[in-house]
């Protein structure tokens, strides 16, 4: 723990995103969305990320439901010679209202650093897109006591932006060493994770900085969600395997009820 300063609670919609990765065929797409259409109205803010082939089909399955499609990735040009990437633009084009950024299986997988992560989030936002910005340290990070080191270096890239130029962003924790190995950070650990960040966005746009939203995105599961809700700065997760199941799905919905 250090002396980071801990703001008072802000009244925010708390959001719950899924993230599909690279699962799921249309068929079981197509299920999964009247699940989570036939629970309607969900008590928070929902939004799904999908692989890039089911995009068009999960537009049109949630069309009208309030529930957001955003785009795993996309590239931080707006066209161009660019053998299979998508551009924001794209996104946009075929229904898209979020586009995740800096994922850290993008990070690990192909090499993606904090800048680039920064640059595709800018991209987003140029788009009409709403930047999900994933930060989070690895388990030797963590073992050495760099937590908070790492998580300044990812928000680095940020510094010189106004706020204006990412006025729907919203960040993402998730601690490398709890996605996908059973292993979760206590309610406190993250909270611990979600007010540093708070801070530094606070210093780098004032209350319009502090008052932006934080997901904690590390193996978030009915079993923990509800201690993570109770924390003052989690305000909502971003949710891998458990998001594909939607009874799951819409538990951990319930647990971040507004």
């Amino acid at each position: 723990m250090t002396g980071t300063p801990h703001f008072a609670p802000i009244p925010r919609l708390p959001l719950v995103a899924g993230n599909w990765k690279m699962n799921l065929l249309r068929w079981e797409a197509d299920a999964l969305c009247r699940h989570l259409v036939a629970a309607l109205p969900l008590s928070a803010e929902v939004a799904v990320f999908p692989s890039f082939p089911l995009l068009p089909a999960v537009v049109e399955a949630l069309a009208g439901s309030g529930i957001g499609v955003g785009g795993q990735d996309l590239h931080p040009e707006p066209k161009g010679a660019h053998t299979g990437d998508v551009s924001g633009l794209q996104l946009a084009d075929v229904g898209c209202s979020w586009a995740l950024c800096g994922h850290s299986e993008r990070r690990h997988n192909h090499g993606e650093s904090d800048e680039l992560a920064v640059a595709k989030a800018l991209a987003a936002a140029r788009a009409g897109l709403k930047p999900l910005l994933c930060v989070g340290e690895t388990r030797d990070e963590r073992r050495r006591g760099e937590t908070f080191a790492v998580l300044d270096r990812q928000l680095a890239p940020l510094a010189g932006l106004a706020f204006a130029d990412l006025p729907g962003l919203v960040l993402a924790y998730e601690p490398v060493w709890a996605i996908g190995t059973g292993e979760t950070a206590t309610p406190e650990i993250a909270q611990q994770a979600h007010a540093h960040l708070r801070a530094r966005l606070a210093t780098l746009w004032g209350a319009a900085g502090a008052a932006r939203r934080i997901l904690y995105g590390g193996s978030v599961t009915p079993d923990n969600s509800t201690g993570l809700a109770a924390m003052p700065d989690i305000d909502g997760g971003l949710v891998g395997g458990a998001s594909f199941d939607a009874g799951k799905f819409l538990a951990i919905i319930s647990s971040f009820a507004a």
